[in-house]
Order: structure tokens, then C-alpha cells, then sequence
């Protein structure tokens, strides 16, 4: 099942555009490379980066750049949104993308399913607040309903003491936990991936 070939794009919903420094850039590049140990390839996105239109559509028009990232989506086995945590909550970068996803309720492929079902989610949050199983848990519960599958232990996190103003990128070395987590995360994922790609759900 090793040689099965498999992809993944992750989505970076930092608030900061590139070049800044980014804890959730951080992690999502470090399941990256977990997942490249099992043989998967793959992309990382800032979404900021790009003119995404808020919007429950798959094109929101005048020069929307989802459809671009939904079509990089659809052509990876693996997604993996990587997000902060303010307030309590997911970025509000997040929400927009898990927002866009909502489309995919509504679509079809030839055999009568979403597109995105067989497809394996992981999510990866930060933050020096509480709120991480909180978040974990909305955009999980969003992305299972707009099509996609979890392995076991599919979430990966760091949160500092609240209160605190140390932030991830600059956790040197990087927690043990957090890669260890992150090192599970990335191989149920990629094994998922390989069943679901040679036996995907039926209609």
C-alpha cells in the first residue's frame, strides 16, 4: 500500500500575509514534512496571499482566487487547515475557507458523491490561549460535513500559558508532544488516505 501515490495541500490561515513570521505556517510546514516521510508529496498555501471572496459559492467572481485552491484541493488526497486560535475561536480566515467549502454540499461527482468524500482530513491549530480542542473540534465537525474522512488522532496543537506572549515559531526546540502528535497525526492520515484511494465510499 507504501508505493500508492498520494498528495496533500495544506492551508495556512494565519492572518498574516507572507513574508511574516507565522506559528501556523510553522506547524503546517512540520506536517508536511511528516507526511513526506510516508511517501506523501505536497503544497502549502497562505491563504491570505491570495483575493479569496467571502461567500458560500464555488466562484464568488471578480477575480475570486478560490476556484485556484479549490482545484488544488480536489487534486490532493490529504487536507490540512492550519489555523490560530483568537478569542476562543478558529481564525476568522479559517471560518471563511471552511465557509467556501460549504459548495462542496451541493456537488456531485459522476459517481454520486461529493467530491471531497474519500478524502482525508488533519487539522493543526496554535495559539497562547486555551481553546484548542474547542477549535479542533468546529473545524473538524465542518470539514466531515462538507465531505471529508479522519483518521484517528487527526489534530495537532500547541497552545502557550494564556496570557503569555511567546508564540510557537519561536519554541526552540519544538515541543516533544507537539511533534510527536503531529508525527501520529501525519501517518494515520497517509495510511487512511492509501484505503480510501484504492477503495473509495459508494454511492
Amino acid at each position: 500500500m507504501t508505493d500508492t501515490q498520494i498528495s496533500a495541500l495544506v492551508l495556512v490561515c494565519t492572518l498574516k500575509p507572507s513574508p511574516a513570521d507565522s506559528s501556523s505556517d510553522l506547524l503546517g510546514r512540520q506536517v508536511l514534512a511528516d507526511l513526506a516521510d510516508h511517501g506523501v508529496s505536497g503544497e502549502l498555501v497562505r491563504v491570505v496571499d491570495h483575493d479569496v471572496k467571502f461567500g458560500v459559492t464555488l466562484d464568488e467572481g471578480d477575480g475570486d482566487e478560490w476556484p485556484t485552491i479549490r482545484e488544488k484541493m480536489l487534486a490532493a488526497d490529504i487536507l490540512v487547515i492550519a489555523t490560530p486560535i483568537w478569542m476562543g475561536q478558529p481564525a476568522s480566515v479559517c471560518k471563511m475557507a471552511l465557509e467556501r467549502l460549504d459548495a462542496e454540499i451541493g456537488e456531485t461527482d459522476d459517481d454520486g458523491l461529493m467530491p471531497t468524500a474519500g478524502k482525508v482530513a488533519i487539522v493543526a491549530v496554535v495559539g497562547n490561549e486555551d481553546g484548542a480542542h474547542h477549535t479542533v473540534a468546529e473545524v473538524q465537525q465542518a470539514l466531515n460535513d462538507t465531505g471529508f474522512s479522519f483518521a484517528a488522532n487527526a489534530s495537532t496543537y500547541w497552545v502557550g500559558e494564556a496570557m503569555q506572549g511567546t508564540d510557537y515559531n519561536e519554541k526552540q526546540p519544538t515541543p516533544e508532544t507537539t511533534a510527536e502528535t503531529t508525527k501520529t497525526a501525519a501517518r494515520n492520515a497517509a495510511h487512511l488516505a492509501r484505503l480510501l484511494r484504492e477503495s473509495r465510499y459508494t454511492a
